[in-house]
């Protein structure tokens, strides 16, 4: 009598012991059930949100675009913030990107590039545009402000970790002819990091005009403004035509820039 062999491959578990297993798993059940019980919810005006969101839903149908020039005026000024914000957030982020690279960095250099780093990385964008609210008051300049860092914190960590995956031969044949260190940085470095800068770039200013309404509910300019002032006057058919003015923008800018990166 033969044995049939098994001929299918099974990914190993994990926690390869089941008793380990099932108490990890019940630990986890909980916790989150420990948490729930613990966080304080009100679950009678819970109750009552659904009868407030009827509200809102019944108010905001059909959406008014009656005051287009308002809602046109806040898209372009997200347009405006979005542009400004990533090319300062790009023209900063390439030489924070170099001294974040260890291969090319020294030792001082490379920690400090990536302190600034994670400081840009460290907060959300509403916080930080809440700040800058605060520092510079309300309007455009606190939502470019805000997406400076915002950008400094993805590109300069990403592009970093490009220049660390480059073919070091050319650097290495440039010193070795006794090429200056910019020189080095400008020809050896920049075309062997440049489609993924633009590609980087592109993203960007695609996430920044997303993260452009965000912030603007927070009085950092921004068609974010316009709705939340369209909220506070319980215009819910203006706002919802913003929304939709929102969600067109993203995608066609995501459209666009997917089209983009493809050919680069």
């Amino acid at each position: 009598m033969t044995t049939a062999v098994r001929d299918s491959w099974q990914k190993p578990r994990f926690i390869a012991n089941p008793v380990l297993r099932w108490a990890v798993w019940l630990a986890l059940a909980a916790y989150v059930l420990g948490t729930l019980a613990s966080l304080p919810i009100d679950w009678p005006r819970v109750a009552q949100g659904f009868t407030r969101a009827g509200r809102i839903f019944g108010g905001a149908f059909p959406p008014s675009f009656e005051r287009s020039g308002l809602l046109i005026d806040g898209f372009l000024e997200s347009l405006k913030i979005a542009i400004l914000s990533t090319f300062g957030g790009v023209i900063l982020s390439i030489p924070i990107a170099f001294m974040a690279a260890r291969n090319i960095a020294p030792l001082p250099v490379f920690y400090l590039g990536r302190a600034l780093i994670i400081v840009a990385r460290s907060f959300h964008p509403v916080i930080v545009a809440i700040l800058f609210v605060k520092a510079v008051g309300f309007g455009p300049l606190a939502g470019v402000l805000t997406l400076i860092v915002y950008s400094v914190g993805f590109v300069a960590k990403m592009l970093a970790e490009r220049i660390e995956e480059i073919d070091f031969g050319q650097v290495e044949a440039m010193r070795a002819a006794g090429a200056p260190y910019l020189s080095t940085l400008a020809y050896a470095i920049m075309p062997q990091i440049l489609p993924r800068q633009i590609g980087l770039s592109i993203y960007q200013l695609d996430s920044n005009l997303r993260a452009s309404a965000m912030i603007g509910i927070v009085g950092a300019g921004g068609i974010g403004a316009t709705l939340a002032n369209a909220f506070g006057r319980y215009d819910y058919d203006f706002a919802l035509a913003i929304t939709i003015v929102i969600v067109g923008a993203i995608l066609v800018s995501e459209a666009i820039s997917g089209q983009i990166r493809k050919r680069i």
